[in-house]
């Protein structure tokens, strides 16, 4: 059994899954993002893109429905005893499976939560699942209540979100170092990936973000590559990541000379991102540090510039996207806790000018004050 944590880890978390349970007067959960099946037991595939159902009793009972390709994943990575397999066939309908074993355990006519807010349940399994149930059972939306538990990490967590910092440090000098005029932007993510695979990083939870010239603007993945020019500008958001917890940061490097919005846009994204790190206080609303972001950078001139947020909570997460909840937001009356972990992101796309700026660091919360995941400095990178 390849487990990343000790088992009396997993039991810790069970109780409190057990004890969230019980407040909302539920008899079981049917769980079915794979964030959630990690975090409770290990599971780690990939396989969530097809049905697959982990269903928790309320006294800490555990049995997994999912294909054969799994079986095996499950048998391997988790501390799950009780798998049930769902046979492929062109009528195959897990949810009637989902229906007889929760019949099985003697579920029937009770109230159960079910994780609905999640990639690991589509649309079209979520209505099957309403319908096959509906004179089963009491179905409940519990997508938070996992989430919830997740946000605050433990010590054990907290050493794989640190080697996921020094990696993404890694990956960050491995990109400067690669960075130059005339340089392919594939050679740079290819450094950069080999920075983390080559010291026991896993794949993120997203693409790195990588972008040049007039895509130095997006912060989002694409497809297709460039080579850089002799004056230039790289955008870069990445992220380390160990046992899938992530440690993600974000710089835009200026290839040659700096233009003149550059050096107006870069002390205004720094003192952003120092602003936020200063409101990231434990007892105090996420929503602080929002604002503390759109102070600066509208005081700066910049409000048409930025973003409606300015970063997230990290975690262990799987594709599609490395983003956690809670998000940094106004509005956000999220109270911070010691040992949350956020990536906080200043993020200003001048599309008048064609230019672009950001500043990205992550940090785990403590009642002393942020603790930075980085190495590096915030200083304006010149290649």
């Amino acid at each position: 059994m390849a487990l990343h944590f000790e088992r009396n880890e997993y039991d810790n978390r069970m109780q409190l899954l057990k004890a969230s349970i019980n407040r909302k007067n539920l008899d079981a959960m049917l769980l079915f993002s794979p964030e959630s099946m990690y975090w409770l037991t290990g599971y780690d595939t990939f396989g969530f893109c097809f049905f697959q159902c982990l269903v928790v009793t309320k006294n800490g009972g555990l049995t997994l429905l999912t294909r054969t390709p799994d079986l095996r994943q499950a048998q391997h990575t988790s501390i799950i005893e009780n798998i049930v397999i769902w046979k492929d066939s062109g009528d195959a309908d897990p949810s009637s499976d989902l229906h007889a074993l929760l019949g099985d355990i003697g579920l029937n006519g009770l109230s159960i939560g079910v994780e609905y807010d999640t990639q690991g349940l589509t649309g079209k399994a979520a209505r099957a699942i309403d319908q096959t149930l509906k004179d089963f059972a009491e179905l409940k939306d519990a997508s938070t209540i996992i989430p919830s538990l997740r946000t605050i990490k433990s010590e054990a967590e907290l050493e794989y979100v640190r080697i996921a910092g020094e990696l993404a440090d890694d990956a960050l000098d491995a990109a400067i170092n690669t960075t130059r005029a005339g340089a392919y932007e594939g050679d740079i993510l290819a450094a950069m990936h080999t920075a983390i695979f080559s010291k026991g990083g896993d794949y993120p939870g997203n693409e790195f973000i990588i972008g040049s010239a007039e895509d130095a603007l997006l912060c989002r993945y694409k497809s297709g590559r460039r080579y850089l020019s002799s004056n230039d500008q790289l955008t870069l958001e990445w992220a380390g990541s160990r046992a899938r917890y992530h440690a993600a940061m974000m710089r835009t490097l200026v290839i040659g000379q700096p233009t003149k919005r550059h050096d107006e846009l870069y002390p205004a994204a720094r003192a952003a991102l120092l602003a936020v790190r200063d409101a990231m206080i434990v007892g105090n609303p996420i929503s602080d540090m929002f604002d503390a972001h759109a102070k600066v950078l509208d005081d700066a001139g910049l409000a048409d510039h930025r973003l409606n947020a300015c970063g997230y909570s990290l975690g262990a997460v799987f594709t599609p996207c490395w983003m956690d909840s809670p998000m940094i937001y106004a509005g956000n009356d999220t109270i911070i806790s010691a040992n949350m972990v956020f990536f906080t992101h200043m993020i200003i796309a001048d599309s008048d000018t064609q230019t672009a700026m950001t500043l990205g660091q992550s940090y785990i919360t403590k009642s002393t004050g942020p603790e930075n995941l980085s190495r590096h400095e915030i200083d304006l990178i010149k290649c």
